[in-house]
């Protein structure tokens, strides 16, 4: 009674197979039709995102601009491959384990199916699949690719009437649109080997360090049998299941004709022979090591430039960036000798940036901190190198003054009064101590001339003749060509306030102390300030990318930005030699002198009050850079030097960790970017135009030209600054 029993059911489920079989395969009437024409939309759409999505997620690539692999980026770690980069072993294995009659069905083995429900009833149990690789390939396609979220995957591995019918719908005009090696190659691009291993590419480099067109009939078979359950037959995890099974692949490999009785005894002799580990690739900048900063920034700006992280991660692109392998080691060797990776609320960063006919290459970016997730170690994923960080530049902002009264017609060799303490009216209040309500007051750091150059005052920074530049002529062009020389982000809507950008905010209020920089600031737009006035006075977004390519190797164009004439070549050539002296006899002499720096450069120091944070900007017509010491602590801190640290009173300057930083890196990169040097430049420029600067402070600025007199509560004696405008004009 029960042998009736089960041979009943065993004849009613091979004829309902059968049914279904016969329903995918001709036209459909009666109820079983409303099934499948129900879902026929689906299917259409189905299987247009199949041949819109040739190209499956694949791994995208950031190299250096040598080609070398900075780090990988992907949803799935996948290298799509043709059909004849994939080894014929590979190609034999996986149909002879997965569907045998593959060269003879129309995608949907009528026969085999019936076969393996026979075998799955009568033993009670799951011994064979019914699906050929082309439902294989359908159903991994909707799981993998088509998918957008958890209803859909569940919807595509469903266990219904509906969806074994629609699969075998789609199995079957499948074949109508290509042919079995393009099916093949797919399916092997497509699915999942395991160990974050998409496709056949990445699953040879994981499991044996090869390629797949290079994979052995031991190899493949491994790799074929674990399709069926990748971590049941994990070779490293169950490495008697991995070997059984791999075994059980190349006797089926026997049977189809494909492997030779005694080949197979020799293969299954053969240990697995898989590597120590699953080999594969970090995803994301993590993996980058000293170039992770950089490779953050590299993200950040394709983002900006409309190719974004998501696509990255899907699109199989190549980028090749800027970096220089050689200039990045000596930037992130020099920054870590000047500061300590651990050393709790110090950062010092370093930026280099060559100038091109149509670009500024950013060809370094280093941190003393490592990039990372360890904060217990001081390890950092902020982008410390390109985002506003610390308390200003200090000095540095001196140039854009400097620059402004060339324009009108201070010449390098104009001779300026050296007070040692200037009161003003009008631009702010505060400063020096002992300043009366409705001044701001400063004083110098230190004791100088009572008269000297613009070029002397460039070297040695008193702090005086230039907010009296400042009071002359006022804040707006100043702070203009600030940020039209590189500090894009301070003309930034909101940038101050959440309304009013830094710019407005600073030109609306006359800020004097703007000229001593004491402003937050982005290292790379620091860096970029140095690559403008190297570049003639032009500015170029600072760019990390030289090309992009997608993966069939077609160029990708970034919308990006024109240069700009942010200055005028004259000025900026004269103003660049006119910052030669601050290596030769200036702040930043004994930083050149202790690092063995030779030749001209152009160059500036810069500290904040109670040195919170410094910097040193410096550039040759052909290459150019800013480093940067600041507070990256929850609390800001003065710092202190040798070494550089947090400290109670600070003594940290620009010309000592910030400057051996740069002329350490500089001293081994500028041979490649044409040596030291600074421009050739008008030598007009050297006498100006007294005139013409006279008329420019009458008509712009704020403050009361030759006046002089002494401060009732301080007793100090205080003036503005009268120029020397006994040289004459000049056109």
């Amino acid at each position: 009674m029960t042998y009736l029993k089960s041979a009943a059911t065993l004849v009613l489920a091979i004829v309902m197979v059968g049914a279904l079989t016969a329903f995918a395969v001709v036209p459909l009437v009666g109820g079983a039709g409303l099934v499948v024409n129900a879902g026929s939309d689906t299917v259409d759409n189905d299987l247009a995102d199949i041949d819109d999505n040739e190209s499956l997620p694949e791994v995208s690539t950031v190299t250096d601009r040598e080609g070398n692999t900075l780090a990988t980026l992907y949803d799935q770690r996948r290298y799509s491959v043709g059909a004849d980069e994939i080894s014929d072993t590979m190609k034999d294995a996986i149909v002879a384990i997965e569907d045998r009659r593959f060269y003879e069905h129309d995608g949907v083995d009528v026969r085999g199916t019936l076969r393996a429900l026979a075998a799955n009833f009568s033993s009670g149990g799951v011994e064979q699949g019914a699906s050929t690789i082309d439902q294989q390939y359908i159903k991994n396609y909707l799981l993998l690719i088509d998918a957008a979220d958890d209803e859909e995957r569940a919807a595509a591995t469903e266990t219904s009437a509906t969806r074994k019918l629609r699969e075998m719908k789609m199995a079957i005009d499948l074949e109508k649109r290509y042919s079995k090696d393009e099916i093949l190659t797919r399916y092997l691009n497509l699915i999942s080997f395991g160990n974050g291993a998409y496709g056949i590419e990445a699953a040879a480099r994981t499991y044996f360090s090869t390629t797949a067109d290079q994979l052995t009939v031991p190899q493949s078979a491994l790799l074929a049998g674990m399709v069926q359950s990748t971590s049941a037959h994990d070779p490293w995890t169950n490495p008697e299941s991995a070997q059984a099974r791999r075994d059980a692949v190349l006797n089926a490999m026997v049977d189809t004709g494909s492997l030779g009785p005694a080949e197979r005894d020799r293969y299954v002799a053969e240990p697995l022979g898989v590597n120590d580990s699953p080999v594969g690739q970090a995803n994301g900048c993590i993996g980058a090591d000293n170039a992770g900063f950089f490779c953050d920034y590299v993200l950040s700006y394709l983002e900006d430039h409309d190719l974004d992280s998501a696509e990255l991660a899907r699109g199989g692109y190549t980028v090749r960036t800027t970096l220089d392998p050689n200039a990045q080691e000596d930037a992130v060797n020099a920054v870590r000798s000047q500061a300590d990776a651990s050393t709790p609320g110090v950062s010092l960063t370093s930026n280099f940036i060559a100038p091109t006919d149509d670009s500024h290459e950013v060809v370094a970016m280093a941190s003393s901190r490592t990039y990372g997730l360890d904060a217990d170690i001081s390890e950092t994923v902020l982008p410390v190198t390109h985002t506003s960080e610390g308390n200003g530049a200090g000095s540095v902002f001196k140039i854009f003054a400097a620059a402004a009264a060339m324009e009108n017609g201070m010449g390098l060799n104009t001779s300026l009064d050296v007070p040692s303490r200037i009161e003003v009216s009008g631009m702010g209040s505060g400063g020096a101590s002992d300043c009366p309500a409705n001044r701001y007051c400063v004083e110098n750091a230190g004791d100088f001339k009572s008269k000297m150059s613009l070029r002397e005052a460039l070297a040695t920074s008193p702090n005086t003749p230039f907010v009296a530049m400042a009071e002359k002529l006022g804040t707006e062009r100043m702070t203009d060509i600030a940020v039209d020389l590189g500090l894009r982000s301070y003309g930034e809507e909101g940038s101050y306030d959440g309304e009013q950008s830094v710019a407005d905010f600073i030109k609306a209020s006359n800020l004097g102390s703007f000229v001593l920089g004491p402003l937050e600031v982005n290292p790379l737009e620091l860096a970029n300030v140095s690559a403008s006035l190297a570049d003639h006075g032009r500015w170029c977004e600072p760019s990390p990318v030289l090309s992009v390519t997608d993966h069939d190797g077609q160029d990708v164009a970034l919308d990006t930005p024109d240069c700009e004439q942010a200055l005028s070549s004259g000025v900026a050539d004269a103003l660049a030699n006119g910052m030669g002296g601050d290596v030769a006899d200036g702040t930043a002499s004994a930083a050149a002198s202790a690092s063995g720096w030779g030749g001209p450069i152009s160059a500036k120091t810069g500290t904040t009050e109670t040195s919170l944070s410094a910097a040193f900007l410096g550039f040759t017509p052909g290459l150019a850079g800013a480093t940067y010491a600041f507070n990256d602590g929850s609390q800001a801190s003065p710092l202190c030097t040798g070494p550089l640290r947090q400290c109670g009173e600070g003594n940290l300057y620009g010309g000592n960790e910030p400057a051996r930083a740069f002329f350490t890196a500089a001293n081994s990169i500028v041979a490649s970017y044409g040596g030291a040097g600074l421009p050739s430049y008008n030598r007009d420029y050297d006498r100006g135009n007294p005139g013409r600067y006279r008329s420019a402070a009458n008509e712009t600025g704020t403050g009361t030209g030759t006046e002089t007199g002494t401060d009732a509560t301080s007793g100090t004696s205080s003036r503005t600054v009268d120029w020397d405008m006994s040289l004459d004009e000049f056109n």
